[in-house]
């Protein structure tokens, strides 16, 4: 594994992003939010490419960055070295590129207008991606895996639990799932993207906000964007060893507060992948209460997330539990309003949960 050691100036801030998949607009708007500058160091922790719209532009944009400031530092996530599988003659790439059209791969096809059958084979379509895109593949292979410095380590999806933690394997850095569930040794906090935090939030108020943990000495930052709906991509910033941070995201359903709604359940909680198994306890008006069989843990579902066959229960999709109060005149985002009797919204504190109707409509 490549780790590359930086000294930070402590008077500098460090924001840290991860997770931007393909989408430029948004990856704009939070260094105009954060108001990025060159003095500040800027960290990219991996997964620039694939499911939005715009990987070749995120890399090229990305790269300018780097050249414009020596403060700029990137990292390789899984999503960011595709091209292996084309190099490497792996024939599983092929349905993956005709399938995922948001792909870096499909980007560059479609910079000079090549279909992917003008190829007959992989040794091909691999000669074509060097010929035309080498610089960027180059660039793109050499990034290190990991980001130390003094205070932090910032790597894509983890780190192995041993001493040696820079013996890391690259699977395990690129692809870990779900490393706050995992332990580690280093001797510094681990801060990592890849699997969204809002999948760590079953008994917590549903949110896709950075999750820091000081006693692990792990924070997680993807929030998820392009993979859930109400998605974002989070800027975690560092600056005299205080942790901050700001998000963006494409909701654009702005709906206003007409009356005010205190909730007095105190129900919080997500429905997280992949642990969608239910046994049903109680069955109200709208929500029913269940166990979730994985997680051991009690969950207020709304009716329309409930599905029922053959006796067995489960909820058809990563939901929030959580309930939410709000205050008139407070603007929030509307992200489900076609269910009976409450509504889903996200707060401008990024929280996500139920509300009644009736204090929007």
């Amino acid at each position: 594994m490549k780790v590359k050691k930086v000294h930070v100036e402590k008077e500098k801030r460090v924001i840290i992003v991860s997770d931007i998949h393909a989408s430029l607009d948004l990856f704009k708007r939070l260094l105009h939010k954060v108001t990025y500058t060159t003095n500040d160091y800027l960290i990219i922790n991996g997964d620039m490419c694939e499911k939005g719209e715009n990987s070749l532009e995120v890399v090229e944009y990305i790269r300018t960055l780097c050249n414009h400031s020596s403060n700029v530092y990137v990292t390789k996530g899984n999503c960011d070295v595709l091209f292996r599988y084309v190099e490497n003659g792996d024939q599983s790439i092929l349905p993956y590129i005709e399938k995922r059209k948001n792909s870096i791969l499909n980007d560059m096809l479609a910079t000079n207008h090549k279909p992917l059958n003008d190829f007959e084979n992989l040794e091909q379509l691999t000669q074509y991606y060097r010929l035309h895109f080498g610089e960027i593949l180059t660039w793109l292979e050499q990034l290190p895996h990991a980001i130390e410095t003094e205070e932090f380590i910032v790597i894509h999806a983890g780190i192995e639990n041993k001493e040696d933690w820079q013996q890391t394997e690259e699977a395990f850095a690129l692809q870990a799932g779900a490393f706050y569930e995992k332990n580690h040794q280093a001797d510094k906090m681990v801060i990592v993207g890849h699997w969204p935090v809002v999948n760590y939030r079953f008994n917590k108020k549903t949110s896709h906000l950075p999750l820091i943990d000081w006693d692990k000495k792990i924070t997680a930052i993807d929030g998820g964007n392009r993979i859930k709906e109400d998605g974002q991509i989070n800027a975690l910033i560092i600056q005299d060893n205080q942790y901050t941070s700001y998000y963006v995201d494409d909701l654009t359903n702005e709906v206003i507060i007409k009356k005010d709604h205190f909730d007095t359940t105190n129900r919080i909680g997500t429905v997280t992948y992949p642990y969608y198994e239910m046994q049903i306890i109680q069955q109200d008006q709208y929500f029913t209460l269940c166990e979730n069989i994985n997680l051991h843990q009690q969950q207020w579902i709304k009716n329309e997330y409930l599905q029922i066959v053959d006796g067995k229960a489960t909820c058809t999709r990563g939901i929030s539990t959580t309930f939410l109060s709000v205050q008139e005149l407070e603007k929030v985002w509307l992200l489900n309003d076609s269910t009976d009797g409450y509504i889903l919204i996200k707060n401008s504190i990024g929280e996500i949960g139920w509300i009644p109707k009736e204090c929007v409509f």
